[in-house]
């Protein structure tokens, strides 16, 4: 067995990595990597996708937790492991520390969702609720470890972490041995760092392309030397992290090529169309890779592309909340709101367009008090289903046309 470097250590080899993937092979899911006919089609290159959302814990995280309490001494193991995290580290962490039967401790904001609190739980690991953000419950985290005598496994500080995430690059390549191109989430670069490390070792010419999202761009101002000011609500949130380490910096700075930031629309999207087209659940983190694809087609043509959907752990109502946004930005699901005279047969008349363009109503809100029209005007919204964009400008057309004041509701950006 390879000699594995201490976590204090600011760098790591290939060895580790193949170490780490003998290590951990025989208890993760080696999930699939397949190309992508339609994505393929539409992106104007060869797109592989590894289905990473298919762990049991639905996220690659599995992999790095897993290597890091492997390679615990049985006095540590029996004192037991801490970590701080929201998501998909904690969730591997408890679950593969109850299969080894060593003690977990996972302190959460109090601002996590309840689901996912519940979700960690569930791997009987004890949940300790504090701060409202993850530095105050990192802080608080180191507190308890030092007190309690326990270990403290980081979601991407650590070079034992980085190993094991970095088997996911040796699983695609041997799939898919002639890719060119890996796309690959960064939030504190530890998925990054390990697959970089593990795919120029077996490929030196291959590309990497990191991604991330443009409200968290910390890891592209580390590197680029811009002033960036991470923060905001992303659907991204498995990457969302406001201070990567110096140990995988260094490392992405060594291997990537460019770094790709992705707005919140290109991430609905990408999430909307992996569900659509592949029938697969991802978040907005695993969906990046995607997102950063579509969005810049022109760099990746008729290249042979790997992409890592590397989680599946989304909230339900957010989920359904992106599909009808999508819908919405394709013009297939709109509100159109209208001024219209408060007399019989106004309502009747514009309904009837509606059905002579074939444009399905959802719902329809009037508006008579809060308005600044006169007493005898209301304002009435109109959501509605079309089969495409062109259907629902026609009707917007011919509403205008007929003397409405008609505009759509657009979504944010």
């Amino acid at each position: 067995m390879t000699n594995m470097l201490t976590p204090t250590t600011p760098s790591f080899d290939f060895e580790d990595i193949k170490a780490a993937h003998e290590r951990i092979k025989d208890r993760v899911v080696k999930t699939p990597t397949l190309k992508s006919i339609t994505l393929s089609e539409m992106a104007g290159a060869e797109v592989y996708l590894k289905f990473e959302n298919l762990q049991f814990t639905a996220a690659y995280k599995e992999r790095g937790a897993l290597n890091a309490l492997l390679l615990m001494d049985e006095s540590k193991r029996q004192a037991g492991v801490i970590a701080a995290s929201a998501g998909n580290h904690a969730q591997g962490l408890a679950y593969n520390a109850r299969n080894l039967k060593i003690p977990a401790t996972i302190v959460m904001p109090k601002t996590t969702p309840m689901v996912k609190v519940e979700q960690t739980r569930g791997h009987a690991a004890e949940i300790v609720l504090f701060g409202g953000t993850y530095d105050e419950a990192y802080a608080h985290a180191l507190e308890l470890a030092g007190q309690r005598g326990l270990t403290y496994i980081h979601a991407f500080d650590d070079p034992f972490v980085a190993a094991g995430q970095g088997t996911v690059a040796i699983e695609m390549l041997e799939a898919i041995p002639d890719l060119e191109r890996l796309i690959i989430p960064i939030g504190g670069g530890g998925l990054f760092s390990g697959m970089a490390t593990a795919a120029h070792a077996i490929n030196p010419a291959i590309k990497l392309t990191g991604v991330q999202a443009k409200l968290y761009p910390s890891m592209y101002g580390k590197l680029t030397g811009e002033d960036v000011n991470p923060g905001g609500d992303t659907l991204a949130e498995g990457i969302a992290v406001r201070n990567p380490s110096e140990f995988t910096a260094e490392i992405i700075k060594k291997y990537v090529d460019e770094i790709l930031l992705v707005g919140e629309a290109q991430l609905e999207e990408a999430v909307s169309l992996l569900l659509q087209i592949e029938k697969t659940v991802v978040e907005g983190a695993g969906a990046a890779g995607l997102a950063a694809l579509l969005g810049n087609k022109e760099k990746f043509t008729g290249e042979k592309v790997g992409l890592v959907l590397c989680g599946g752990n989304i909230d339900i109502r957010l989920l359904a909340n992106v599909l009808l946004r999508d819908l919405a930005r394709t013009g297939r699901l709109a509100r159109l709101r209208l001024h219209l005279r408060d007399q019989p047969g106004a309502l009747y008349n514009v309904v009837k367009q509606f059905a002579d363009h074939e444009v399905n109503i959802i719902e329809v809100y009037h508006q008579r008090v809060f308005t600044n029209l006169p007493a005898k005007g209301l304002i009435t919204d109109i959501e509605c289903e079309a089969k495409d964009r062109e259907q629902l400008e026609a009707l917007i057309k011919d509403l205008n046309k007929s003397g409405y004041d008609v505009r759509q509701v657009e979504l944010a950006n």
